[in-house]
This record gives C-alpha cells, structure tokens and sequence, in this order.
C-alpha cells in the first residue's frame, strides 16, 4: 500500500469467518490450541493470531486498548475502526508486552456480565497435554495446557476472575499463529510437574 499501512486478511470475509471459528472453537473447548491459516502479516510487534483475533472481534462498537506501538495502533484503528478507550472500560485489551492485571479490565455487571472484556494476551508458547489443568464447561473431565510467557502470579488473578462468575474477563492467548481460550468460567489448577 503506498501510504506505508500494511492490509489485514487478504480476503477480508473468509479471513475473518476463519479466525471467528477458530475463537468460538477456543473459548467453547478450553485448553484446546487452534492454528490459524492465512496470510495475515501484521506490523510489529503483533503476531498473526493477536492481530487476527483483532482484527475479528473489534469494530466500531467495541473499544480498544493495546500497548502494541502508534504503527501497531494505525493498522488496528484503520482495519477495525475501534475507538480507544481506558483500559478499566475497554471492551477489548491486547497485550504484545506486560499484560494488565485483569482486576483492572471490566469484569461487566451483575446485569451484563457479557461487557466484561476480552484480554488478548501474546505469550512465549502454548501447549496442549501438559502445564495447568483446566476443568468446567466444555471440558469432560481436565484438560491440560501449558502457557510460557505470563506473569508468575496468572493463576491467583484466575482464581479471583473467576470467582466473580458470570462476571469477569475473558482470556484469549496467542502465540504466532497459534490460539487458546480461557473463558471467565474455567477453573484452573497449578499441576506440579514431578
């Protein structure tokens, strides 16, 4: 593009419609990694499934806080048209560095639980089989998923986001291409590795 911003999904229906599956996939069966196909090759320091997961969920309604850089912010508001926001009222949050702590992201209200926002979060990694266990809806019996490159104290702000359910926040890890979710309704446990 001559004016320097780079495109989003080169096919901008079929692209989203993929990243939409791959997210309702994550967040209905927790713990369970999706890769994303396609092209998308977004400014950095975003991945390709951060800025996919972006690129698919915000729009115009839905505000946006990021730490991603002005280049990052001009590729995001210019495919998105999200406004910004503060980040206690954002509907989403992208962390590409330190990620907020998520008792400072809106956890909703007891009368709309659903405006409570939407981290999306890059991280090192992200592995099936191994790491936390996870357990509740979408889950028969646990699942396993090891996550590098979050703060060391993750599963005490889990434990306390979920404890607000039906309020809270909603997690969506990237790394690379890769996806996983973690919806406010999950229970998490730190498994010891022997």
């Amino acid at each position: 593009m001559s004016d320097g911003l780079l495109p989003g999904f080169s096919d901008a229906v079929f692209g989203a419609q993929g990243c939409f599956r791959a997210i309702l996939a994550a967040l209905s069966e927790p713990g369970t990694v999706h890769a994303l196909g396609g092209d998308l090759a977004p400014p950095a320091p975003l991945c390709p499934a951060a800025a996919a997961v972006v690129l698919t969920l915000a729009d115009p309604d839905a505000s946006l806080v990021h730490d991603a850089g002005p280049v990052a912010d001009a590729f995001l508001r210019f495919h998105t048209g999200a406004p910004e926001a503060e980040l206690a009222t954002a509907s989403f949050v992208l962390a590409t560095g330190a990620m907020p702590p998520l008792a400072a992201l809106t956890p909703g209200t007891d009368e709309i639980p659903s405006a409570g926002a939407t981290l999306v979060v890059q991280v090192e990694s992200i592995e099936e089989g191994e790491g936390w266990t996870l357990s509740g809806p979408g889950i028969d019996g646990l699942r396993r998923l090891k996550v590098t490159g979050l703060p060391d104290d993750f599963p005490a702000q889990w434990a306390a986001n979920h404890a607000r359910f039906p309020r809270g926040v909603d997690v969506i890890l990237c790394a690379g291409d890769r996806l996983a979710g973690l919806p406010r309704s999950v229970t998490l446990a730190v498994t010891l590795e022997a």
